[in-house]
């Protein structure tokens, strides 16, 4: 396994918002390790996938959940034919080979094990792999970015103190009405009347936010909605199956929300 079929070989679509592209390219050329904060499926993955390929640097997505432990991000001992041997974790290859590495959804983990995070996060940018008793100094490209929505943060669920003031960071949320309707025609392939309407659908779900929704309809959603209307199933049957029915249980909260898209089809 090469770090080289970790590199981006297309230019993965990004519609900047603000000076996140130029902050990026700060905190890169710095090394600083960076923080995007945003809600559900409003870009943060798109826009470290666009930055990556923008540097030319392979880049290292780890999907994180509670589950995950030190072991799955540095590495482990395994059994093979000829014996044990060492197979190198996700973030070690990234420290290694100096790709970037993107720990989507930080929070999901458990504290820890981000903890092992902490020694790449400052002046040190070194890997301790205590099992293998190795010190890994992290290669000069190496960079480490975490994501998580804010909106989920509970006492349970968030990050440290002392991990959050280890990174640089960058708010993010969903994208002005012309921006998203351009994101939602361009990566559903449907007509720009068709991509007004899902998003002005959007912007009514997120008033709804802290009404009995916890989250409104992210722009993926409104991209999933596209992607069903443009093999013809309707605005109406798309929005109940890609926007309405994954984001609520409630029968009385489906109800506003068919209104919502009755009212916007």
């Amino acid at each position: 396994m090469t770090i080289d079929q970790y590199r981006l070989e297309e230019e993965p679509t990004y519609h900047p918002s603000g000076d996140e592209v130029a902050f990026y390219e700060s905190a890169y050329a710095a090394r600083l390790p960076v923080m995007l904060k945003g809600p559900t499926g409003c870009g943060k993955t798109r826009f470290v996938e666009h930055m990556a390929w923008r540097l030319g640097k392979p880049l290292i997505t780890v999907s994180c959940h509670e589950d995950m432990t030190a072991s799955d991000l540095v590495g482990r001992f395994l059994l093979g034919p000829e014996g044990t041997h060492w197979q190198d974790g996700p973030l070690t290859m990234a420290v290694r080979h100096g790709a970037i590495c993107y720990l989507d959804e930080v929070v999901e983990a458990r504290q820890d094990t981000t903890v092992v995070i902490h020694s790449l996060t400052d002046d040190r940018r070194i890997l301790p792999l205590e099992k293998k008793g190795e010190l890994v100094h992290a290669h000069p490209d190496f960079q480490l970015v975490i994501s998580y929505n804010p909106g989920y943060q509970s006492v349970l669920k968030d990050l440290k103190e002392s991990t959050k003031q280890r990174f640089s960071a960058v708010d993010f949320t969903y994208p002005m009405a012309s921006v998203e309707a351009s994101i939602v025609a361009s990566e559903a392939d449907v007509s720009a009347d068709i991509a007004d309407k899902l998003v002005k659908i959007a912007e009514k779900s997120r008033h709804l936010r802290g009404q009995g929704l916890e989250e409104g309809a992210s722009t993926r959603m409104l991209i999933h909605a596209g992607r069903l209307i443009k093999t013809g199933m309707t605005l109406t049957d798309a929005c109940k199956h890609a926007i309405i029915v994954p984001i609520t249980d409630d029968p009385d909260m489906r109800g506003a929300l068919d209104a919502v898209v009755d009212a916007c089809a």
